[in-house]
């Protein structure tokens, strides 16, 4: 029988799956389920300060459209506050004694100084650590790429000041060079790496000539720059590397620790597939390893990583090139006459 045990942020878990942020975490049922299914830990739903924020103002907005209708009246709710923070933090320490799993929480704040801040209070909701989510859409042309990275840089520099549980960042692949940015936050003390976040991408209904907003799941396919990224950082960086998008089965899984990642996140194949399909991910990569000859996941680690590979190209442009002169061989899966 294989053994899949894993570490990730130093945390030990009974196997490489972890169930990614996303509403599904935030139905204690689903967690239970999640659980029974063989997830080895879940990320409880982002908390996003922004819309916390928004919900303020728009309640502040309601409750002032009722002020002053009575000369003698100013205000008819005058301590009345909204509970977003207060609720959120309570759904999540109900989420952490929920499970026997561990839970981690998945922060994303608006201001610098509110990060820390924000961490304190999620580490005291008990979880076992925080995924910081570097969500960044850039809209300014004035914004440099340096002062990006440095301000995510300090941020992870006050969280880790902030809190004693360890801290992951979530990124995406969009920096010039994803490579150096995490070096840089490796050295200032991030304890793990999500790789990548999966921005949400609006749309454009030409027949409505409006905006829409369509989810944004992965597809089985989308895995590979992740593993590339992956297979290159692999025994070049302290923290831990937990890949993402675009793992549905148990051989992505294994796809994912070959090229060298401690854990992976499945969010798309559980709303396509159902939440008892992690045991399906785990049979199947239990299945493989047997077939292979791997007793645990130590065994095939970071094989196939750009550190153990004999082919110095394999995660090169080179590979890229080749592809390119042997282009003609598409033509005989991909008929196009």
């Amino acid at each position: 029988m294989s053994i899949l045990k894993t570490k990730y942020m130093g945390i030990e878990l009974k196997n490489p799956v972890v169930v990614g942020a996303c509403n599904l975490s935030a139905d204690s049922q689903h967690l239970k389920k999640m659980e029974e299914a063989g997830a080895a830990a879940v990320v409880y739903k982002s908390l996003f300060e922004e819309q916390i924020q928004l919900e303020n103002l728009e309640l502040e907005q309601e409750m002032e459209s009722y002020n002053e209708r009575h000369a003698e009246m100013l205000q008819l709710f005058p301590d009345l506050e909204h509970a977003g923070p207060a609720e959120y933090l309570y759904n999540l320490g109900q989420a952490v004694k929920a499970v026997n799993i561990p839970v981690f929480a998945s922060l994303n704040a608006v201001y610098d100084e509110t990060w820390p801040a924000w961490a304190a209070k999620l580490e005291a909701a008990g979880v076992a650590g925080i995924e910081l989510n570097f969500y960044h859409a850039s809209t300014s042309f004035d914004e440099s790429d340096a002062e990006i990275i440095n301000r995510r840089i300090d941020i992870i520099r006050q969280v880790k000041n902030a809190v004693k549980i360890p801290v992951a960042a979530k990124l995406s692949p969009y920096y010039s060079n994803p490579l150096n940015v995490i070096r840089k936050m490796d050295t200032a003390g991030a304890d793990a790496f999500v790789l990548f976040n999966r921005l949400f991408q609006p749309d454009i209904d030409v027949e409505r000539e409006e905006h829409i907003f369509p989810y944004n799941l992965s597809n089985p396919d989308d895995h590979r720059l992740s593993l590339r990224y992956t297979g290159l950082l692999y025994g070049n960086i302290g923290g831990s590397v937990i890949s993402s998008n675009g793992v549905y089965d148990g051989r992505d899984v294994a796809r994912m620790i070959l090229a060298g990642a401690d854990a992976v996140q499945v969010v798309s194949t559980l709303y396509k597939n159902g939440i008892s399909h992690i045991g399906r991910i785990l049979t199947d990569l239990e299945a493989w390893m047997n077939t292979h000859g791997y007793s645990n996941l130590d065994d095939f680690r970071g094989k196939l990583s750009h550190k153990t590979l004999k082919d110095p190209f394999a995660y090169k442009r080179a590979q890229y090139v080749d592809i390119l002169m042997k282009s003609d061989k598409i033509f005989k899966n991909y008929p196009v006459v």
